[in-house]
């Protein structure tokens, strides 16, 4: 079982294939794992071990998995791109494409903001965001779930803590995508390939506006999960679009 340690951060990852490197983050909010894969409306590092190299991660405290660090209150979104970024650091890696389920919406466009120069496209795979009927789904998942079973196994945090973590994930700022504004999608100009969803957490509205606004979004059919042909079609369509703007010369 690899690690990747800075700090007093311990990071589990798994990677599978081979080629152009690409990092794909399971759904499951803050409990984003390795082991969620097979429970993913498809499993990215099956779908494409055959196109690039995969690299998965469970994330920073996701309850079940082996990745352990500080609970970041202070710069929550930007903890989560330093783990990824690090990682990318720890294998050699420079240039590489990121595939975000759920959570990983957010993860995506983070990582961008971050280091736009390093993440050639990304696929945002029923992203988070704000939804106007349901704007404290991912808070009150994180204080109902995830806070609690956190603290049973942490002496250094208490719901207080974990509570100020929640606040500054999800409500600094609320509209959107949580983790950037909008002026930074309108100049965005990463490649990206947006594929909607319609739930609590996973926010139809902030997805469109994600790509009505952002200059190099593109977005798949809506709805295509339901139908298994307009999903294989899907699954293609991200394929083709990661392999669309893979450089000639490939980093590993």
């Amino acid at each position: 079982m690899p690690f990747y340690s800075k700090g007093d951060v311990r990071i589990h990852y798994e990677e599978v294939g081979s080629g152009f490197p690409l990092l794909a983050t399971p759904g499951g909010g803050l409990n984003s794992l390795v082991s969620n894969w097979p429970g993913q409306v498809f499993n990215a590092m099956e779908e494409f071990k055959n196109d690039f190299r995969c690299i998965t991660m469970d994330q920073r405290n996701a309850i079940g998995g082996e990745s352990t660090g500080p609970v970041q209150v202070n710069d929550p979104w930007g903890a989560f791109a330093d783990d990824q970024l690090g990682l990318m650091d720890h294998l050699g890696i420079q240039e590489f494409f990121f595939i975000g389920y759920c959570i990983g919406g957010p993860f995506a466009l983070k990582l961008i903001e971050r280091a736009p120069e390093r993440v050639l496209a990304a696929v945002l795979c029923q992203p988070v965001g704000h939804a106007s009927r349901t704007p404290d789904s991912m808070y009150d998942s994180g204080h109902d779930v995830w806070g609690p079973e956190l603290c049973a196994g942490r002496t250094d945090l208490t719901m207080e803590i974990v509570d100020q973590y929640l606040h500054n994930l999800y409500r600094v700022q609320p509209d959107f995508v949580y983790c950037v504004s909008r002026d930074f999608a309108r100049s965005c100009q990463t490649p990206m390939l947006v594929m909607p969803d319609d739930t609590p957490s996973h926010s139809y509205e902030a997805a469109v506006d994600l790509v009505a606004l952002a200059p190099k979004a593109e977005v798949t059919a809506y709805p295509w999960k339901e139908s298994a042909d307009v999903k294989a079609q899907t699954i293609n369509q991200v394929r083709d679009f990661l392999r669309a703007h893979q450089p000639a010369t490939t980093s590993r």
